[in-house]
């Protein structure tokens, strides 16, 4: 492992309960997951949790969408937006942190997808590829450098958030035994050859 200095930063992407065994999107096997957090973080003294958060009748819930179902995609005013089921609603324990995460030192939970009319995989700008969440404003002002990235899925909210983050500016590496997968239609191969293609270092 590389050596974590203080312009190092551990993201954590959305170990919530829906994205877990049981919850309303479960990711295969994501509750592997936060064991391997925990034990990520311990090398870390700096750490960001996100949270996805959406209202009720969400435009990314494929019950706001008559006569589609889950896993469709659909054409939204920013581009295309898979439909999924209804999950992470707002104040529900779907969209709690999962119970076994214990990283009481992380400084920031951050917040997303909670524009009723915008998804967010980002952590760092939501689905429009216009609206920023304001993380990598906070992270340059506290001086960090390089961003280590794990949780769910990596196929979508951990890629684009590695995506983003090189293109903000930040060294990138997300821990592959960390994160778990939807894999939707490829979608895990063409997100882990989009990250490379931007130097996000594999580990």
């Amino acid at each position: 492992m590389q050596q974590v200095t203080d312009r190092d930063l551990l993201l954590v992407i959305d170990l919530q309960n829906d994205f877990c065994p049981g919850g309303a999107l479960a990711v295969p096997d994501g509750d592997a997951v936060v064991a391997e957090a925990n034990r990520l973080a311990r090398d870390f003294a700096h750490v960001v949790l996100t949270q996805d958060w959406h209202p009720r009748g969400h435009s990314s819930f494929a019950s706001a969408h008559p006569a589609r179902a889950p896993y469709e995609t659909v054409e939204m005013p920013y581009g295309p937006q898979v439909l999924w089921p209804d999950h992470c609603v707002q104040a529900t324990t779907g969209a709690a942190l999962h119970p076994g995460l214990d990283i009481p030192h992380a400084e920031l939970v951050l917040r997303k997808g909670f524009h009723p009319a915008i998804d967010s995989y980002s952590a760092f700008r939501e689905n429009d590829r216009q609206t920023a969440t304001g993380l990598a404003g906070y992270l340059r002002e506290r001086g960090f450098a390089r961003l280590t990235l794990c949780g769910l899925a990596i196929d979508f909210c951990v890629a684009y958030s590695a995506l983003d983050a090189v293109a903000a500016g930040f060294e990138v590496r997300v821990v592959l035994d960390a994160c778990r997968a939807i894999d939707l239609g490829g979608s895990l191969a063409r997100a882990l050859d989009a990250m490379r293609d931007v130097g996000v270092r594999l580990a």
